[in-house]
C-alpha cells in the first residue's frame, strides 16, 4: 500500500523513491511486524488471561509441563495480525504471490483458530475433529496449488529442481504440481504444529527458515542473480521478501513473550499458519527440497511421530519414550531450555546448508 503512496509522492519528493527498493521494504516489513508484536503483545496476553483462554496439559507428558497449565494460548493470532498489517503496508499489492501467501497463511490460521477455540473456550478436548481439520487443510492447499498453476506464465514456475544440479529439473505438469504443492503446504503446516510443544521451540526455527526463504525469494526475482546462481528466474517473486520479513519480525516479537518460561503459547492458530506460510513460499520460489533441508527439525519431529505410531501398531512397542522427539529428550532428563537451544543450533546449521546449495550446483 505504502509503495503506491511513495511512488506518487516521489514525483514531488524524490527522496521517497527509496521505498521502491525491495531490500528496504523487506527491512521495514521486519521492523513493522516486530513493533506491532511488541506493542500489542502485552495487551493480548492480558485479554487472553482475563477470558481464561489457557493451555491444557497432558497428564501423561513430562511432569515439568504441569506447571504450564492455564498459560494463555492462541497467541498465534498476534503473529497473523502483525504479518498481515506489515505485508499490506510494505508489499506491492498488485503482486499475485503476495496475495497467495497471505491468503494461504490466514486460511490455515483460521483452521487452527477453530481448533483452539473449541479446545480452550468450549472445553471440547477433541477440538476440531482430525478428519475435518485435514479436509480443510487439503481444500485450501489444493486451491492454492491450482491458483499457482493456472496463473503461471513461465515454464520455470512449475518445474521441480534438485538444488545440487544446475540447469536440470522436471516439468511437473498440472497433476504433479498440484500434488507436490499440496504435500509441501499441508505437510509443513502439520510439521510445525507437531514441533510446537516447548517454549520457543517452533517459532525460532520458523524465523530462521523464513529469513533464508526471503533470500531465495529476492535472488529468484532478480534476473542477474538468478542467472548467475542457476536458479529459476521468477518475475515478481522478490516481493515475497516483504512477507518473509514480516514473518521474521512477527516471530521475533512473539518470541519475546514465548521464550522460556512462556507467557503465551501460539496454539494451532499460529503453528498451522506458519507452517503453511513456509510451505507456500518454498513452492513459489521452487525450493521444496531446500525447505526439507532447512526445516530438518520439523521433519525430525514429524518422522518421530510416524515411527512411534507405526511401531506401536505393528509391534506393540515404542521407539521413543514419547513423541514428538522433543518430549523423548525431556524424559531422558534434558532440561527444557537445553532441548530448545540445541534444536535451534541444529536449525542454524541446516539453514546454512540450505543456503549453501545456492553455490553447490
Amino acid at each position: 500500500m505504502l509503495v503506491w503512496v511513495a511512488d506518487f509522492l516521489s514525483n514531488y519528493f524524490s527522496a521517497l523513491g527509496v521505498f521502491k527498493y525491495l531490500t528496504l521494504r523487506g527491512i521495514m516489513g521486519v521492523l513493522t511486524a516486530l513493533g506491532i508484536s511488541l506493542v500489542v503483545g502485552p495487551k493480548m496476553i492480558r485479554k487472553l488471561s482475563h477470558y481464561q483462554i489457557g493451555q491444557s496439559v497432558r497428564s501423561d507428558g513430562p511432569q515439568s509441563h504441569l506447571s504450564k497449565a492455564g498459560t494463555p494460548t492462541m497467541g498465534g493470532a498476534l503473529i497473523l495480525v502483525a504479518v498481515t498489517i506489515s505485508t499490506l503496508l510494505w508489499a506491492d499489492l498488485s503482486n499475485r504471490y503476495v496475495w497467495i501467501t497471505l491468503l494461504v497463511t490466514l486460511s490455515f490460521g483460521a483452521i487452527g483458530w477453530v481448533d483452539d477455540y473449541r479446545k480452550v473456550v468450549e472445553k471440547n478436548s477433541r477440538g476440531l475433529p482430525a478428519r475435518w481439520k485435514y479436509f480443510w487443510q487439503s481444500m485450501f492447499g489444493v486451491i492454492a496449488a491450482v491458483w499457482l498453476y493456472q496463473t503461471a506464465s513461465l515454464p520455470q514456475e512449475t518445474i521441480f529442481i534438485i538444488p545440487i544440479f544446475k540447469d536440470y529439473g522436471w516439468q511437473l505438469g498440472a497433476f504433479g504440481f498440484v500434488v507436490l504443492t499440496y504435500l509441501v503446504v499441508v505437510g509443513s503446516s502439520n510439521a510445525v504444529n507437531l514441533t510446537d510443544g516447548l517454549d520457543g521451540l517452533a517459532i525460532m526455527p520458523t524465523v530462521m527458515v523464513a529469513g533464508a526463504l526471503a533470500i531465495f525469494a529476492y535472488l529468484s526475482g532478480h534476473v542477474r542473480f538468478a542467472e548467475y546462481l542457476h536458479i529459476p528466474y521468477l518475475p515478481g517473486a522478490g516481493e515475497l521478501i516483504v512477507f518473509c520479513g514480516a514473518l521474521v519480525g512477527a516471530g521475533l516479537g512473539f518470541l519475546w513473550f514465548n521464550t522460556y518460561p512462556a507467557q503465551v503459547f501460539m496454539g494451532d492458530v499460529g503453528a498451522l499458519a506458519l507452517g503453511a506460510a513456509l510451505g507456500i513460499v518454498a513452492v513459489i520460489v521452487r525450493q521444496e527440497l531446500v525447505l526439507f533441508i532447512m526445516g530438518g527439525v520439523f521433519v525430525m519431529e514429524t518422522v518421530s511421530v510416524i515411527l512411534q505410531v507405526g511401531s506401536f501398531k505393528l509391534t506393540g512397542r515404542r521407539i521413543f519414550r514419547m513423541a514428538p522427539l522433543h518430549h523423548h529428550f525431556e524424559l531422558k532428563g534434558w532440561p527444557e531450555p537445553r532441548v530448545i537451544v540445541r534444536f535451534w543450533v541444529i536449525t542454524v546449521v541446516l539453514v546454512l546448508v540450505g543456503l549453501a546449495t545456492l553455490k553447490i550446483r
